[in-house]
């Protein structure tokens, strides 16, 4: 009878056994499923609290177009905006909350609605690159200004951020033509409300100026400070843009690598960077002075289908006289305190305590240090050497040295010229 009752007792303690490690396996799973539950309802929340923070399309719209029923701004695209919903917001781009970016379609052209929220723009001429808040909007020109007067705080505005120049007037009476939403000939009051707070924004005024150039997006139309440019239809220039919990956990060196793997084909990639090096010479001593890219990261920067380069994020393109004249009077201990944008720096005069007015870097400089790995990958090995050394060539350019703008055109020129010589012959060209 022991004997019988052994086997027994051994069954029973190995299913006791059993049934212990199975409640730790189940607590162990139901604290791991718990444990995903919230971390999953963490990042949902968080993404949505910054989608919500960032995506503010419905406040903007409602606010310009809360001011077009008033009759206080007007343009070319008030009407589509506010009473024939033909202009319509799609998808968010947005980064910053008070910088509104949806993609968007204007009746059959899809397009780029871009929009500023909470604080009005203005710049205190020749003092400040960033605008400061003000607590009215729209309050430039007043009743009463004549078209004459406008013209003058137009010139005036224009001549602070350009500097002086011979063919200001007609810079001048392109901003007005510009103005002149509904194309009557005349510029309403309404309308130069409009162009005033558009004229606040670097962008704007870049795409003025660029107008008839290839490699910046067109100005489609405007309302108030909002207005719409032609969608680019691949961005950025190279990588992936990955989802911010994502971001956090790839090594910086891994994700540059990473980046290059996401590019299109090398002779492609040599026509965008052609593209890319004609912007830099548009800007650099343009009709209406120069200019400095101060971001010259990838998402600033798209491609057509046709490979063709477009600028996509011109906020930080800045007239370089207004640049030296807010540097001129930027406070400073160091040179780190000497940077504006991601890019444009200059030196730290300790002695006066002020930034040094000129940038450390020219445009070409720092476009081919944003095209080096881009380029250098995929590269024909025939041509890689000699395209290498130019590359650090232009790196090496210098805002300071004597002769500059000589070798700024020399090396601009010999790129251009070893890049077309191996895509003229492909379909690429």
């Amino acid at each position: 009878m022991a004997r019988g009752l052994f086997p027994r007792a051994w069954m029973s303690k190995s299913y006791y056994h059993f049934q212990v490690r199975l409640s730790h396996v189940r607590v162990k799973y139901l604290f791991l499923t718990w444990l995903a539950v919230f971390v999953g309802s963490w990042v949902i929340y968080v993404q949505y609290s910054s989608y919500t923070e960032l995506c503010r399309g419905r406040e903007c719209q409602n606010n310009i177009c809360d001011q077009y029923r008033k009759g206080v701004i007007d343009g070319s695209a008030c009407s589509s905006l506010c009473e024939k919903g033909s202009l319509y917001f799609g998808r968010c781009l947005s980064s910053k909350p008070n910088n509104q970016v949806y993609a968007g379609s204007w009746g059959d052209v899809d397009g780029v609605i871009k929009c500023q929220l909470n604080d009005v723009l203005h710049y205190e001429l020749g003092e400040e690159l960033e605008p400061r808040k003000e607590s009215a909007l729209f309050d430039k020109p007043t009743r009463g200004t004549s078209v004459e007067k406008f013209k003058e705080m137009v010139s005036s505005h224009l001549k602070a951020k350009v500097g002086e120049q011979a063919n200001l007037s007609s810079l001048v009476s392109l901003i007005l033509t510009v103005a002149d939403g509904n194309k009557d000939g005349r510029v309403s009051l309404p309308e130069a409300k409009s162009a005033w707070a558009l004229l606040q924004l670097n962008e704007v005024l870049l795409a003025v100026v660029l107008q008839d150039r290839e490699h910046t997006p067109k100005l489609l139309g405007f309302c108030g400070d909002l207005y719409v440019v032609e969608r680019v239809p691949y961005t950025p220039l190279y990588g992936l843009s990955l989802p911010w919990p994502l971001e956090l956990w790839v090594p910086a060196g891994f994700r540059r690598s990473m980046d290059q793997w996401f590019t299109p084909s090398w002779p492609r990639k040599a026509k965008i960077s052609i593209g890319l090096l004609e912007l830099v010479e548009d800007v650099f001593h343009g009709p209406f002075g120069s200019f400095l890219m101060c971001d010259m990261r990838p998402g600033s920067f798209g491609y057509t289908d046709r490979h063709d380069l477009r600028l996509v994020d011109g906020r930080l393109v800045v007239p370089e006289e207004a640049f030296r004249s807010a540097m001129r009077l930027q406070r400073c201990r160091e040179d780190g305190d000497c940077v504006y944008g991601v890019d444009c720096r200059t030196s730290c005069d300790r002695a006066e305590g002020h930034c040094t007015p000129r940038v450390s870097q020219p445009n070409l400089a720092r476009a081919c240090g944003a095209l080096k790995d881009y380029l250098l990958r995929g590269a024909p090995a025939h041509l890689r050497d000699e395209l290498e050394k130019q590359l650090y060539s232009c790196m090496a350019l210098r805002g300071s040295a004597q002769h500059m703008e000589m070798e700024h055109s020399l090396i601009l020129n010999n790129l251009k010229t070893l890049l077309w010589k191996q895509i003229s012959h492909t379909k690429d060209s």
